[in-house]
């Protein structure tokens, strides 16, 4: 990342949860700001626009946080940076006065992942902090010198940015001019304008990318072709062997594409076919779980064991998580035993000393291939939050490249893993309390 930023000659965008405080965090920082100094001592100072989103409340947690790391690069430089901060629309009035911080950041967040330079992408589900440059096991994918990819990022990042609270020189946060405020003003306004300003330019890239596919492949579904394979076809333009598509989940906005398009992958697996999963929290939704379920499709799924889970060793309350994705996990497997399920569905825990998993995704192969033909990468975890209550964004890569393929077979993740079976909840680390069972489902919808 920071060898992108110190050759980014136009634009750095950077979506992301939160940036962590620690030595790391500033040596990024530090790298922008070297960057804007750069733009500054050249011909166009503005040639270079730095535009960050994060989320308000995770951004805002402490004394030191994001906002106050960003401060003095939006002081040197007002006019090169923009800093936005999202803040759902469903935290108000009196759920807002009342939930203490960290907790008011189950209502809902600001959940893309998204590294952008120039017209190079990093697309992940990590955010920008010192444990995921370190120990924290995540994915990622770069799409170098692909602009309509980072265009329509661009564009997305602008779009939520101008739904969000714009951080000021003080530290204080304001609206954009002319919009509705997300929890001061009026809900259902608020929310229709940022459906309008995000399905712009969803619909702007949709229209774009299906006139491309007329005059090469006379198909009208697809988002963002990408190629690469120098294979001609009509006039000149080489034939694609890989595409990727955009896919975003916004509910609070009343966008819903990406648990479409996963809905429908789940669907329409065919028998022989295997599905690859993972979550680094695993808490699927109904309509996931009845899916996988009720398909033909193999599937391996891919998660944390208690002591790589994020939350694991935690203080208070959140101490407790661990045990209830663990009594989730039961639940779901007891269930898979219960239908017979066994062979086609097999649970496998992530396990690695000194290491935390966060990593999500899906991986595709077709009935009778040994290497997957898509793979799912971005921010969402399958779960109620993913689907719901965040704002999320990830690609689905489709391709035919057996290069990329292999690299997609070859990503680590299920080497470092042991399969779940009945004697795995007998050990004594997976005990859970009482009642951590009992208040799992009433709290589920918000981990």
């Amino acid at each position: 990342m920071k060898g992108q930023i110190k050759a980014a000659k136009k634009r750095v965008v950077l979506a992301s949860l939160y940036l962590g405080t620690g030595p790391l965090e500033q040596e990024l920082v530090d790298c922008i700001e070297t960057a804007l100094e750069r733009s500054l001592q050249a011909c166009d100072p503005s040639s270079l626009s730095v535009s960050i989103l994060l989320d308000f409340t995770r951004g805002s947690r402490g004394q030191k946080n994001s906002r106050t790391m960003l401060l003095p690069i939006l002081r040197r430089f007002p006019e090169q940076v923009r800093v936005s901060l999202f803040h759902t629309p469903n935290l108000r009035g009196l759920l807002r006065l009342l939930i203490p911080e960290r907790f008011n950041e189950t209502i809902g967040l600001q959940h893309i992942k998204v590294y952008l330079f120039d017209d190079n992408v990093i697309l992940s589900g990590a955010n920008l902090s010192e444990s995921y440059f370190t120990n924290r096991q995540d994915r990622y994918v770069f799409l170098q010198d692909s602009p309509e990819i980072a265009d329509f990022f661009t564009e997305l990042v602008d779009a939520v940015g101008d739904v969000s609270l714009q951080l000021q020189q003080d530290n204080s946060v304001k609206v954009v001019d002319g919009m509705v405020h997300p929890y001061q003003g009026d809900k259902v306004a608020y929310c229709e304008a940022a459906n309008k300003r995000v399905m712009k330019v969803i619909d702007s890239a949709r229209t774009r990318q299906e006139f491309l596919h007329s005059q090469n492949f006379h198909c009208s579904h697809a988002e963002a072709p990408l190629s690469k394979e120098p294979k001609a076809v009509g006039d000149g333009q080489p034939e694609p062997d890989t595409w990727i598509y955009p896919l975003i989940q916004m509910k609070p906005f009343g966008i819903h594409i990406d648990e479409t398009v996963t809905e429908t992958l789940l669907m329409e697996a065919e028998q022989g076919a295997s599905v690859y999963l993972t979550t680094g929290y695993f808490n699927l939704t109904q309509a996931y779980m009845d899916l996988i379920l009720g398909t033909r499709a193999k599937y391996q799924i891919l998660l944390a064991s208690p002591e790589v889970n994020g939350f694991f060793g935690a203080k208070g309350v959140a101490g407790a998580i661990p045990a209830a994705y663990v009594h989730i996990e039961q639940q779901f497997f007891s269930e898979v035993c219960f239908l017979g399920q066994q062979e086609r569905i097999r649970l496998q825990e992530y396990s690695r000393s000194g290491w935390t998993f966060h990593a999500k995704g899906l991986w595709l192969h077709l009935a009778g291939s040994s290497l997957p033909c898509l793979t799912l990468i971005g921010s969402p975890n399958f779960g109620y939050r993913s689907v719901h209550r965040d704002l999320e964004a990830q690609v689905a890569i489709v391709t035919k490249n057996k290069s990329l393929q292999q690299q997609f077979h070859q990503e680590q993740l299920y080497l470092r893993s042991g399969t779940v079976s009945a004697l795995t909840f007998e050990q004594p680390n997976r005990y859970v309390q009482l009642w951590v069972k009992m208040v799992t489902p009433l709290i589920k919808n918000f981990f």
